[in-house]
């Protein structure tokens, strides 16, 4: 049998990394039909089948979640070795892989991103949006940002930005139609738009005031799972949305929404970028993690 070179492993580890050719083709700067071949020829060569192929997935087989156990930390300390010699230059380089909620890039780490790329012009960064809990090793990122309470307890986490605090709001013409609610409670019989997390559960609105805590069921015409839109839903008049403060305050401050129950609102303890404890910090992620804790001292001054 012809050996496999580290070159063809390569592609092996990007299409599972990806679990899909497509993502895995880009990456590599290939056509998506010439990865498939070479996996193709890849497979003939070992007599066995990496991975499992339908119209819609791309799953690891048996005999792939093996190779993939055995060959995923050896070219992960391998690249952690590279980047390490970038401290000899004193200049980070690489791709810094982020994976982050579509909120917490659109609030935080967007701007903190565009700002250290100008710093560091020799690193690129690649941020995948996905708002649920993923085993961020096993897909290849380097590091996440999340919510405080939602980070592991084997992850090393800092903080990106200040506390966040949630806000309830509605087109004026909503109004018009609605009596404003004085209590979380009243909000049940109003129509809300609401937000549905990728497991399918519905978000239960969550409010506080005087140490009284309320999660609140709402329902309504409209459900979605980006905030994002549940906002521009709210301006169009479908219903309440829950959102962050800093997604509504331009539209506040304009009078194209009106806000309500303020004082019930609570604040988040906001976003963390985290990444494992037991690994080699690469020179891009460690300057990264410097540059933001950089920017958050600037914006608390």
């Amino acid at each position: 049998m012809k050996r496999i070179t580290p070159s063809e492993l390569t592609i092996f580890l990007a299409i599972a990394n990806h679990r899909s050719f497509t993502r895995a083709a880009m990456e590599l700067g290939v056509s998506a039909s010439a990865l498939s071949h070479a996996m193709r020829g890849i497979e003939e060569r070992l007599d066995l089948r990496l991975f499992n192929r339908t119209t819609r997935s791309v799953a690891l087989t048996e005999a792939g979640q093996r190779l993939y156990a055995r060959i995923g930390p050896a070219f992960r300390d391998i690249e952690e070795a590279i980047d390490e010699l970038d401290v000899l230059r004193g200049k980070p380089s690489g791709t810094l892989r982020i994976n982050a909620g579509r909120a917490a890039v659109q609030l935080v780490l967007l701007p903190v991103v565009t700002r250290f790329l100008r710093a560091y012009p020799e690193v690129r960064v690649e941020l995948a949006i996905n708002d649920g809990l993923i085993d961020m090793v096993s897909e290849g990122f380097d590091a996440g940002v999340r919510f405080g309470e939602t980070i592991a307890a084997d992850m090393i986490a800092t903080a990106l930005g200040p506390r966040l605090r949630s806000a309830v709001v509605a087109s004026p013409a909503f109004f018009e139609q609605h009596a404003k609610p004085l209590h979380p409670q009243e909000l049940r019989g109003l129509p809300c738009v609401r937000l549905r997390f990728p497991s399918g559960v519905y978000y239960k609105w969550e409010f506080e005031r005087g140490g009284m805590e309320l999660e609140i069921a709402v329902d309504g015409p409209l459900a979605m799972d980006d905030m994002q839109l549940t906002l521009e839903a709210a301006l169009e008049g479908v219903g309440l949305a829950y959102v962050f403060e800093g997604m509504a305050q331009a539209h506040l401050d304009e009078g194209s929404l009106v806000r309500i129950l303020e004082d019930w609102c609570p604040y988040y303890p906001g976003l963390f970028l985290y990444y494992p404890s037991h690994r080699q910090v690469p020179a891009a992620l460690k300057a990264f993690v410097e540059f933001a804790r950089g920017e958050r001292s600037l914006a608390a001054g």
